[in-house]
C-alpha cells in the first residue's frame, strides 16, 4: 500500500485543516485537544498519586472519601442553578451586571453548602455507621465554600471557546492538591490526607483564575432582570441536577448501605480507573458543544455544512471514548494487578464491568447539550428524571438479586433503554 497516496492523506490533511482554521469549529477543536490532553495528564497524575496513596492507606480509608465524595457532590448537585450554562447560553453572558449577579449567586451558594454539610454530617455518619464522618464532612465542604467564589472569567472563557489557558490553570491547580495529598498521607497515614488535600486544591484553583486568566472583576452585586433570567434558566437546570446526582452518585450512594467500607474502597478504585474516558467527555463536550450548537445559522447552505461538521464532531468523540472503553474492557484485570497488586485485586473485575457498562451512554454524551444550547432545560430535566429513576431502580433490584455485580448488570441494562431517550432529545 502507498502511504503517500492522496487518499491516504486526505482523512489528515482534513483534520490538519479544522483543526487549523480560525472559526469557530477550529477554536473548538483545538480546545478540545487541550481539554482532552490536559485532562489525561490529570487523570495520569490522579492515577500515579492514587498509586502511591493506595500503599500508603488502606482501603477503608478510599471507602470513606468515597462517601465523602458522594456528600459533597450531592450537596452542589442538589444546589446547581446552572449560573454556568446560563453564562454560556445567555445572550447577556459577556454584560458585566449579570456577571455580578451570577457571581452573587454562587458565592451565597457556596456559603449555604457549607452550612447544609454541618447540618448532616452526623446524621449522614449514623446511617452509613462511619463515625469519622461527622468531622469529615464539615471540613470537606469547606472546599464548596472556597468554589463558590470563583471568578466567572472561567465561564466566560468557556463561551468563547478560549479554553487553553483555563484549562493550563485548572490542571496546575490539581497538581497543587495532589501534592499537598501525598504530602500530607506520608506524615499522617490518615483519610485526613486525601480532605485537606482537596482543599489545597480548590484554593489553589481560585487564586490562579484569580491572578492569571483575563477578563471582567467581579464584585458582589445584583441586577433584578439578571437574576430572574439566571434563576428562571437554572430552575429546571436545578432539578435536572438532582436527577443528575443520583445518575453519578447513585451506585455509591446506594453501595455504601450494602457494602463494608473495605469493599465500597475496592470499587472506588475500579470505577476510578474505568470512568476515566467517560469523564474525559463529559470534560470536553461540556465546554465546547453548547457554544457550538448556540452560533448554528438559521438555516440554508451555512446551516447544513454547520450540521454536517457537528454531526463530524460527534462521531469523533464518541467514537474516541468508546475505543478507551473497550481498552479497559479487554485489560482491565491486568492493569490492577500490574498497579495496585492483590490487595485491590477485586477491582479488576469492577474496571471491566463498569466500562463495558458506560459504552452505551459514551455514544450520546454529547446530544443533551442541544437543548441547553436553545434554552430547553425543561426537556433536558425530563431526561434527566427519566433516567435517574429507571438507573435506581435497576440498581436497587440488582445489588439485592445479585450483590454488586447484580446491580452492575442492572444498570447496564437500564442505560440501554434509556438510550432511546437521550436519541429522541
Amino acid at each position: 500500500m502507498n502511504n503517500g497516496s492522496p487518499a491516504a492523506k486526505t482523512a489528515p490533511g482534513r483534520i490538519g485543516r479544522m483543526i487549523s482554521a480560525q472559526g469557530l469549529f477550529g477554536r473548538a477543536l483545538r480546545g478540545s485537544a487541550v481539554i482532552a490532553a490536559t485532562y489525561g495528564v490529570s487523570q495520569a497524575l490522579r492515577l500515579a498519586s492514587n498509586l502511591v496513596l493506595a500503599r500508603l492507606l488502606f482501603p477503608e480509608a478510599f471507602g470513606l472519601m468515597a462517601l465523602v465524595t458522594m456528600i459533597m457532590v450531592g450537596l452542589q448537585m442538589l444546589s446547581d442553578v446552572g449560573v454556568s450554562p446560563a453564562i454560556s447560553q445567555h445572550a447577556r453572558g459577556d454584560d458585566p451586571a449579570f456577571l455580578d449577579t451570577a457571581f452573587t449567586i454562587n458565592a451565597a451558594r457556596g456559603l449555604l453548602l457549607w452550612l447544609m454539610a454541618c447540618a448532616v454530617a452526623y446524621p449522614v455518619s449514623v446511617f452509613y455507621e462511619a463515625p469519622q464522618l461527622a468531622q469529615l464532612v464539615p471540613v470537606a465542604a469547606l472546599a464548596l465554600l472556597v468554589s463558590g467564589l470563583n471568578t466567572t472569567r472561567i465561564d466566560t472563557a468557556m463561551r468563547h471557546l478560549a479554553l487553553v489557558r483555563v484549562t493550563l490553570l485548572d490542571l496546575a491547580a490539581n497538581v497543587v492538591g495532589i501534592v499537598a495529598m501525598i504530602a500530607l498521607a506520608l506524615a499522617t497515614r490518615s483519610v485526613w490526607s486525601l480532605v485537606i488535600g482537596g482543599i489545597v486544591g480548590n484554593v489553589a484553583k481560585l487564586v490562579f483564575m484569580r491572578l492569571w486568566l483575563p477578563g471582567h472583576r467581579d464584585r458582589f452585586r445584583w441586577e433584578r432582570d439578571a437574576a430572574r433570567d439566571l434563576i428562571g434558566f437554572g430552575k429546571w437546570i436545578f432539578l435536572s441536577t438532582l436527577c443528575a446526582f443520583v445518575l453519578m452518585q447513585g451506585d455509591k450512594m446506594i453501595f455504601g448501605a450494602y457494602l463494608s467500607l473495605a469493599d465500597l474502597g475496592i470499587y472506588n478504585i475500579g470505577y476510578f480507573l474505568a470512568s476515566f474516558p467517560v469523564l474525559l467527555a463529559g470534560a470536553v463536550t461540556g465546554r465546547i458543544m453548547i457554544p457550538l450548537y448556540r452560533e448554528r445559522p438559521e438555516g440554508g447552505a451555512a446551516a447544513a455544512t454547520h450540521d454536517r461538521r457537528i454531526r463530524r464532531l460527534r462521531f469523533l468523540l464518541s467514537g474516541a471514548i468508546v475505543g478507551l472503553l473497550g481498552l479497559l474492557a479487554l485489560f482491565g484485570v491486568p492493569l490492577i494487578d500490574l498497579m495496585y497488586g492483590e490487595r485491590y485485586a477485586r477491582a479488576g473485575a469492577v474496571v471491566v464491568l463498569v466500562a463495558c457498562v458506560q459504552m452505551v451512554p459514551a455514544m450520546g454524551s454529547t446530544y443533551e447539550y442541544a437543548a441547553l444550547a436553545a434554552g430547553d432545560s425543561r426537556r433536558h430535566f425530563f431526561l434527566q428524571a427519566t433516567r435517574a429513576a429507571v438507573q435506581a431502580v435497576a440498581l436497587l433490584a440488582g445489588i439485592n438479586a445479585g450483590g454488586l455485580y447484580g446491580a452492575l448488570a442492572g444498570q447496564a441494562i437500564a442505560l440501554l433503554l434509556l438510550h432511546v431517550g437521550v436519541v429522541l432529545l
